[in-house]
């Protein structure tokens, strides 16, 4: 089957992308608005860019009615925030924040959550979060300001709080996360089925970082001796 995207409904792209496009991480981010009020919401168009600078991207929408997502407008006023990390122990209360509440109103009081101070910015972070990372604006991408459309906002990392449990010896132990993806409409899915594939050898004499081939080096080791990251 062939699909021309300009040829379908609105409605029958949204299905396509959010059936194609799985399992989503979900990025819970809390921000703040020019008045100090919080909010507390989860996007499943979300991911990782960088480590360094340590970079994460999550991509808000824009209403029905032409309106930018509060997280969008909260980011504009105050460039700052929190990409949370959900699991299977708060994945009710991240569901919770995905209400539309009016303007002003805090998902954190309306699912009984606990704002707990960060460290480098203003904006808390879910104090029930096993991973929270401190994010000050990078930059805005808008593709498109107009119904069904939205944004990539880029965080430059600034602070990472992981649950002592969770990280071991450098890094993060999956069975202790619990992690959560996203899937269409109201299904989720649990990361709990993993299979590992060795990267195979590249034939090049001098494989190039990120993709071709086996990743090289950094000139100088990232701590605790890692490598740099290859593929994608």
């Amino acid at each position: 089957m062939i699909l021309h995207v300009d040829q379908i409904t609105h409605h029958d792209r949204y299905r396509l992308v959010i059936g194609a496009i799985v399992p989503r991480p979900i990025a819970w981010v809390s921000t703040m608005d020019a008045a100090g009020r919080l909010n507390l919401a989860p996007f499943s168009y979300f991911n990782a860019v960088c480590p360094s600078p340590m970079t994460l991207v999550f991509c808000p929408g824009v209403h029905g009615d032409g309106r930018k997502k509060d997280s969008w407008l909260n980011i504009e006023a105050v460039p700052e925030f929190v990409i949370n990390v959900t699991n299977e122990d708060t994945a009710e209360l991240m569901n919770q924040t995905s209400v539309v509440l009016p303007a002003g109103q805090s998902e954190f009081e309306w699912a009984g959550l606990t704002p707990a101070p960060s460290q480098t910015i203003r904006v808390p972070r879910v104090a029930e979060a096993p991973i929270s990372f401190e994010c000050v604006l990078e930059r805005i991408v808008v593709i498109s300001d107009q119904p069904g459309g939205g944004a990539a906002i880029f965080g430059r990392v600034t602070c990472v709080h992981v649950r002592d449990d969770v990280y071991d010896n450098g890094r993060i132990d999956l069975a202790a996360l619990r992690p959560i993806g996203r899937l269409a409409g109201d299904a989720y899915i649990r990361a709990t089925d993993v299979f590992h594939m060795p990267r195979p050898v590249s034939p090049l004499p001098n494989p190039l970082p990120g993709g071709e081939g086996a990743a090289a080096p950094l000139p100088s080791p990232l701590p605790g001796g890692e490598e740099a990251p290859s593929g994608g």
